[in-house]
């Protein structure tokens, strides 16, 4: 959570067979679909703007096999040769599938070449659906550009085509399905890393037991001692994120049961100043936490409690640690954040997931990498986070929804929070007072395992049967 003002920039070794554990025996690497090994796609390619403030690829991905494609098994990747210092902002203009069903990330190679150093992968999600035999995904309209619009050069990039003007297959683009690649020339020495898939009958059993905080979240409100006993803070200082002027309210941090579970609900609200505007957010005392598997259920809410709906809200599960200096490269931050009124450039709902190195507040500066869909997220969802020595994994209701690099692996151990704040004032200009509120079920961190999302699961539903509502096994950051 840092500058609200900051414009968000855009970034394992196949699974052959049967399932295997590795590690700790949490880390499953599962079979790739049979079909993945006949499917066969092309990219077709065309440049839209040979301009220096933006790149603007137009593809298809056309089926030239027999079996249908779906389309949340694709990934395309189109590479680039990035200006020093740059990052950059992923954007869709216009899809036949609706960019809501379009993902955009930015992503580093491995071995760097002459004309190619970083690469915007697309994905698709659920909504996309299949991709008959014969039929095309119809026109999708990308762009991106570095994220403080200073002019960039197309040039020298790998995938760029100034003469293509006209859609033609354009085997400069890559194509995997399932993790398997089925069109196109990666850069030398850079074939695509595969992803592995979630298997059709994911394991559900419980890893070995292992260092982990669970917290149900059975509290009487936000004085109960329990809570700081749990080593939990309901922030109460001010400062940002946010609106300028804004208390942070420990009092809007409460607690009910929904059903037989013990839920907590931060609830933010304004009356569209500064003044009037209360933020909330619980975190850790400690900051701990550093590889493993982040997990909480979380509601998001679209619409207010009461009053006029528009406000830029964000909705958040993060873990964080404190930036020492501009640009340090120890600062780490792994962000879910659900803006369901937009912001930050969005016109709509969008939902981000994002992995941090480092920023700089002024002038700003930042490296980072991230995922997002731009549809509704409102209702409960199952979050979980997973990091190890080489990857980033974020997921949405058991899916994969972001896979980050290894660059952004973090150094030191960070805090776990939730928050909800406005960005600005700008979304609904009333006067008229209005609430929003974001609920969370649970929070587990399971240290140094990364648990498939059925394995969270069931480590959760143990945890309850067992009657246990809080565990912190997790030892002080050394």
């Amino acid at each position: 959570m840092n500058d609200p003002t900051r414009t968000r920039n855009l970034r394992i070794r196949a699974a052959l067979a049967v399932a295997a554990v590795t590690g700790l025996g949490a880390t499953a690497l599962t079979a790739l679909p049979a079909a993945a090994a006949g499917e066969a796609l092309t990219v077709q390619y065309r440049q839209s703007s040979t301009g220096g403030d933006q790149v603007e690829p137009w593809l298809k991905v056309v089926n030239t096999g027999a079996s249908s494609v779906p389309l949340s098994q694709v990934k395309v990747r189109y590479y680039f040769k990035a200006d020093a210092g740059a990052s950059y902002t992923y954007a869709c203009s216009w899809a036949v599938k609706g960019c809501a069903n379009l993902t955009g990330t930015f992503g580093t190679l491995a071995h760097p070449t002459a004309t190619a150093d970083r690469y915007l992968e697309i994905g698709f999600t659920a909504g996309a659906g299949s991709l008959a035999p014969g039929a095309d995904t119809g026109d999708m309209q990308l762009r991106f550009h570095r994220s403080n619009w200073q002019s960039l050069n197309q040039s020298d990039d790998y995938s760029f085509g100034p003469a293509q003007t006209a859609y033609a297959n354009w085997s400069k683009v890559t194509a995997t399905v399932g993790g398997v690649q089925v069109w196109g020339t990666a850069p030398a020495g850079n074939e695509p890393t595969p992803t592995p898939t979630d298997p059709t009958t994911p394991p559900t059993t419980p890893p070995p037991n292992g260092a982990a905080l669970f917290d149900d979240f059975d509290y009487t409100g936000h004085t109960d001692p329990a809570i700081g006993a749990h080593g939990w803070s309901v922030r109460s200082n001010s400062g940002g994120p946010g609106v300028p002027g804004a208390t942070w309210a420990p009092e809007n941090v409460t607690f009910a049961k929904e059903g037989t579970n013990s839920i907590m609900n931060l609830r933010s609200s304004t009356a569209g100043t500064g003044e009037s505007t209360r933020h909330t957010e619980i975190l850790t005392q400690a900051s701990k936490f550093k590889n493993g598997t982040y997990a909480a259920r979380v509601r998001f809410s679209d619409a207010p409690v009461s009053g006029p709906d528009g406000d830029r809200v964000v909705q958040t599960f993060f873990t964080i640690n404190d930036l020492k200096a501009p640009m340090a490269d120890d600062y780490a931050e792994y962000d879910f954040e659900y803006l369901p009124n937009g912001g930050w450039g969005e016109p709509a709902n969008i939902l981000y997931t994002t992995s941090w190195e480092t920023y700089r507040p002024d002038p700003w500066e930042a490296v980072n990498q991230h995922s997002e869909s731009r549809t509704s997220y409102a209702g409960w969802h199952d979050l979980v986070l997973t990091i190890d020595d080489s990857t980033i994994v974020y997921y949405v209701d058991g899916q994969e929804f972001g896979r980050h690099d290894a660059r952004y692996l973090p150094e030191r151990p960070m805090s776990i929070n939730f928050n909800q704040w406005l960005i600005d004032l700008a979304g609904q200009t009333s006067t008229t007072p209005r609430a929003y509120d974001q609920k969370v079920d649970y929070v587990l961190h399971v240290k140094d395992q990364v648990l498939t999302p059925a394995q969270v699961a069931a480590k959760v539903g143990a945890y309850r049967t067992a009657g246990t509502t809080f565990q912190d096994t997790v030892p002080a950051a050394p």
